[in-house]
């Protein structure tokens, strides 16, 4: 640390290279104006979505947590702004830090929730098992704690010039850069877990769409997301680099920009086209195998309550995307001809005659 800044007290800037290096006006501010924009439209969209829905009576809160998202991102943006324009104020730096790290997790935990949902479907005596269910809450909570632990260490990592200390603040970033890289990854074992594994049972129907085209939708938003998380934990393990010497090529300004947000904004814009309101949604109060099925109607809406009866779809209907009208039963052609009296054929002949002889 130089003495001129040893000497001007808490915070101090950061002694090594970090990922995005130096932030510049005249580059840094277009580019994250830009992704302002973006981030704005994908509140309004969503959160557009969510009040339509909420009209007609469609219950689907993530619709609400991605606008949350969004808005959160929304912040990080005018804090990296304000940062890069006020370079001398270090508070700033660290405000705009702490967002870039925290945001995403949001989706994390969107994409657990959807990779669950899934599982429930085509393994219901698994993904209902309470041990499952204890597992994925236990887990949210870890990921709370592991965002409190990351903030701490990032913050702090501002206010001490101890070795020992930084050393300590450095591992915790890296428990927690491992941690949600980890998290990150989880939906897409899990999705082909439930694809790979024999089922007990057929896959049972939820929202609208083909069960296929879910599974493609998540897959595509989970990797996106862990690319980005991967990418950060990796070059986080790299020995650090002093400012002294120059900035590595995977720490560079487009490396930042790409695996930070360009990410995320794939996915906000993938769930917003795809409709997951639509696609993920399930009727409300559903709990057990067989209540995903219940209360949906052709079009994977909520039907009313005294119309709720259990309904687990063949895969011919859940993958082919057959309506329910086209797809006869087993056993309804049968009853149908055996329940139908057979008529005795008419001679036509005989049935003319006998009416002109009425006649005559």
């Amino acid at each position: 640390m130089p003495p001129s800044q040893a000497s001007s007290g808490p915070p101090w800037l950061p002694m090594v290279w970090a990922l995005g290096g130096k932030a510049e006006k005249n580059i840094d501010v277009p580019i994250t104006a830009v992704l302002l924009v973006f981030y704005v439209c994908g509140a309004a969209t969503h959160m557009t979505i969510f009040q339509l829905n909420r009209r007609r009576g469609h219950k689907f809160l993530f619709s609400a947590v991605l606008f949350g998202f969004c808005m959160a991102r929304t912040v990080t943006c005018i804090l990296r702004i304000a940062s890069v324009c006020l370079p001398h104020n270090i508070r700033l730096a660290i405000a705009a830090s702490i967002f870039v790290a925290a945001g995403v997790l949001l989706i994390f935990v969107i994409n657990l929730v959807f990779a669950q949902r899934l599982l429930r479907a085509a393994h219901p005596h698994f993904g209902w098992h309470r041990t499952f269910s204890l597992a994925l809450k236990a887990l949210y909570v870890l990921i709370v704690l592991t965002l409190a632990i990351v903030i701490t260490g990032t913050v702090e990592s501002f206010y001490t010039l101890r070795p020992r200390t930084r050393k300590i603040d450095r591992s915790l970033q890296l428990y927690g850069a491992t941690f949600l890289a980890i998290i990150s990854f989880l939906p897409i074992p899990m999705v082909i877990f439930g694809l790979l594994v024999p089922r007990k049972t057929r896959v049972e129907k939820f929202g609208q769409g083909r069960f296929r085209t879910k599974v493609i939708v998540l897959l595509a938003a989970a990797f996106s997301v862990t690319l980005g998380a991967w990418y950060r934990c990796g070059t986080s393990w790299k020995t650090p680099v002093p400012r002294t010497e120059p900035l590595p090529g995977y720490f560079s300004r487009a490396c930042f920009y790409v695996f930070n947000f360009v990410v995320e904004i794939i996915v906000v814009y993938l769930y917003a086209i795809l409709r997951i309101d639509l696609r993920f949604h399930i009727p409300d109060g559903a709990k057990g195998p067989g209540s995903y099925a219940a209360g949906q109607t052709q079009n994977g809406e909520e039907e009313k309550p005294q119309r709720q009866l259990s309904r687990v779809y063949t895969e011919e209907e859940t993958f082919d995307d057959v309506e329910d009208e086209d797809v006869p039963r087993s056993g309804d052609a049968e009853k149908k001809s055996a329940s139908t009296p057979k008529q005795p054929p008419i001679d036509e002949e005989k049935a003319i005659g006998g009416d002109n002889k009425q006649t005559i």
